[in-house]
């Protein structure tokens, strides 16, 4: 009977051992399981080869890019479109509303003035003719012009200071000394910065002409076609410059279009050419471009300092907002030259033109 019970007690003992290890292996092995799926963990997570692959999303119910600005610029990202612009007046850009004369007008049939005072001031006047400006420091404010001379408004080499400010500079059509054209609504032939701001000027071949200047807020349209007196067709520039220039010239918040075609000579909205020197120091930004063969030429070869920023090129004569693209002229590589921010009317990046 004794030996009975020593054999029960020690099957009883050896349970206890048993069941005691079987429950230290399981909580060792549940620990080792959980420390291989812990964050961190250096076990490799490499999935199994009969894994199916994760779900992809549906390009169909993909959500679009939120827009998103340059931590240095705070501008939209160049991926982003920009919304649209159906005209310049709607989207800021100057127009016959916010250009021109002020207060009412007094005719003046002056003929083809010349202005020989120094700080003469022409405001007010309704003039029938046109300025030929011989003196430094002349202001022509709240003004109509109606030219059929070469020029509206013309600065003479030699003299500065001239300010040409809410004034309308137009011509007749047909009536000009240029085998019936008209050149150049402001012509700065002066070695210095002329002014020129919120004016609506239209008709003339050649709108805005000059190497150094300070063109703003400006609304040039409706430039008219016709051939020269050497019967050809005349180029067409809202703003033309024929590079050589010693001072710098700035384009900036001006609505500039050039409705002709181009077998009828339109050239560009901006035309920065090599003509008599290399182009140098120009800022043309925030513009409304139109038309032209490129809306805009950028100064060709050996051009520096050409900033070309944030400007608009619309497609409202040319899908392209010139008959043959946005742009050309580009030196990509010149020192200075700038170009950002541009875009097509209808929100698309327009790209700096390649090197030509």
């Amino acid at each position: 009977m004794t030996q009975h019970r020593r054999r029960l007690t020690a099957w009883l003992l050896a349970g206890v051992v048993l069941a005691v290890v079987l429950t230290l292996y399981r909580a060792d092995r549940t620990a080792m399981s959980e420390h291989s799926a812990a964050p961190g963990a250096t076990t490799s997570a490499t999935p199994s080869a009969t894994a199916p692959p994760a779900p992809s999303a549906s390009p169909t119910t993909s959500a679009p890019p939120s827009p998103t600005a340059s931590p240095e610029t705070g501008e939209p990202s160049p991926t982003t479109p920009a919304p649209p612009c159906t005209s310049p007046g709607t989207c800021g850009f100057p127009d016959a509303s916010t250009t021109g004369p002020r207060i009412e007008l007094e005719r003046h049939d002056t003929g083809n003035l010349s202005i020989k005072k120094d700080g003469t001031v022409i405001k007010g006047w309704d003039i029938q003719g046109s300025l030929d400006i011989y003196a430094n420091d002349v202001t022509v404010i709240d003004s109509r012009i109606t030219s059929t001379n070469w020029w509206g408004i013309n600065l003479r080499p030699g003299f500065s200071g001239l300010k040409v400010l809410h004034t309308t500079i137009t011509a007749v059509p047909g009536k000009g000394p240029d085998n019936g054209g008209v050149n150049y609504a402001v012509s700065n032939m002066g070695g210095s910065s002329i002014e020129v701001g919120w004016c609506d000027i239209s008709v003339f071949g050649n709108a805005l002409s000059m190497g150094q200047g300070d063109l703003h807020d400006n609304y040039v349209h409706d430039l008219v076609a016709f051939r020269n007196q050497g019967g050809e067709w005349q180029h067409t520039d809202a703003v033309i410059s024929g590079g050589g220039n010693k001072g710098r010239l700035t384009i900036r918040r001006n609505t500039l279009l050039n409705p002709t075609a181009v077998d009828r000579g339109a050239t560009a909205a901006v035309g920065l050419f090599a003509d008599t020197g290399v182009v140098s120091s120009v800022v043309v930004e925030g513009n409304w471009l139109a038309g032209g063969a490129y809306a805009l030429y950028g100064g060709g070869p050996g051009s520096t300092g050409i900033q070309v920023t944030n400007n608009v090129f619309s497609t409202q004569y040319h899908p392209a907002g010139g008959a043959y693209g946005a742009a050309t002229a580009w030196n990509a590589g010149g020192a200075g030259n700038v170009w950002k921010g541009n875009r097509m009317s209808d929100g698309r990046p327009v790209d700096p033109p390649p090197a030509s």
